[in-house]
């Protein structure tokens, strides 16, 4: 399905925002200049005002023009499961950096959520993965072995992991989020570059086929000061939205 006008023109000044191109503080272009961009007539200019008002990143008084909030993108759901497509998606370059890939019987911790015995043979994928170089997120995920013996011929550098399961036919199309806080380890603190104890947000994932069979389960970390997690809900929509964004400004604050 083709993206409407208003949504193309919301998704042009998305970007713009996301590149800095409109920073926070700085006027969004006016309806009139965005008609004039456009071609478009008042109606669809202003249904995209709307649509970023609502999401917080963009803001005016009665009377006065709209200014850039934040820098804070949501995420649509489905690109949530795929951190790879959540930072292209905002305009940025998404990186990795695999520690291992084994093969190993699977602990309790895992073999519950999956619903598989104890001892199980499952795959374990340990990965740093950054935005523009910058490491953000410690990825901790186990597979079934039927989709995880797959990704020994992939080179897990090279991209989203999800992505080439699904060009190898595996259906992951259900997510299950579990967020919380929890201490940085020793492995945590070496690839975030943030102290022994550190606090940050622990994503727990299940992920499965539409019909319900579970084929991952991950514990991923983000530092706390470049990632933040929120939930967005509506009178409208059937189910809240569970929004990951990135926090360009508190990066550049801690660099």
């Amino acid at each position: 399905m083709s993206e409407s006008l208003h949504e193309r023109i919301a998704a042009d000044v998305r970007r713009r925002i996301a590149g800095g191109e409109l920073a926070v503080g700085a006027p969004v272009p006016s309806e009139s200049q965005l008609c004039a961009t456009w071609d478009a007539s008042r109606g669809p200019v202003r249904q995209a005002l709307a649509t970023l008002r609502a999401e917080g990143l963009i803001g005016g008084g009665r009377g006065k023009p709209p200014v850039v909030r934040r820098q804070l993108l949501s995420q649509p759901f489905d690109t949530f499961l795929s951190f790879s497509r959540w930072v292209e998606g905002i305009g940025r370059t998404p990186g990795q950096r695999t520690l291992e890939v084994a093969r190993r019987p699977a602990t309790a911790e895992v073999a519950d959520p999956l619903h598989i015995d104890e001892g199980t043979p499952v795959v374990q994928v340990l990965r740093l993965r950054l935005i523009d170089d910058g490491p953000t997120m410690v990825e901790r995920s186990t597979f079934t072995e039927s989709a995880g013996r797959l990704l020994f011929d992939f080179d897990c550098d090279s991209g989203s992991i999800y992505a080439y399961l699904a060009s190898r036919g595996v259906d992951i199309t259900v997510g299950h989020h579990k967020i919380d806080a929890v201490a940085a380890d020793a492995t945590d603190s070496e690839l975030l570059g943030v102290p022994v104890g550190a606090p940050l947000l622990r994503e727990r994932r299940l992920a499965a086929k539409a019909d319900g069979e579970e084929v991952e389960y991950s514990d991923d970390r983000y530092r706390a000061d470049m990632i933040s997690f929120t939930i967005e809900n509506s009178q409208q929509a059937a189910r809240p939205a569970l929004v990951r964004s990135w926090r360009p400004e508190d990066k550049e604050s801690a660099s």
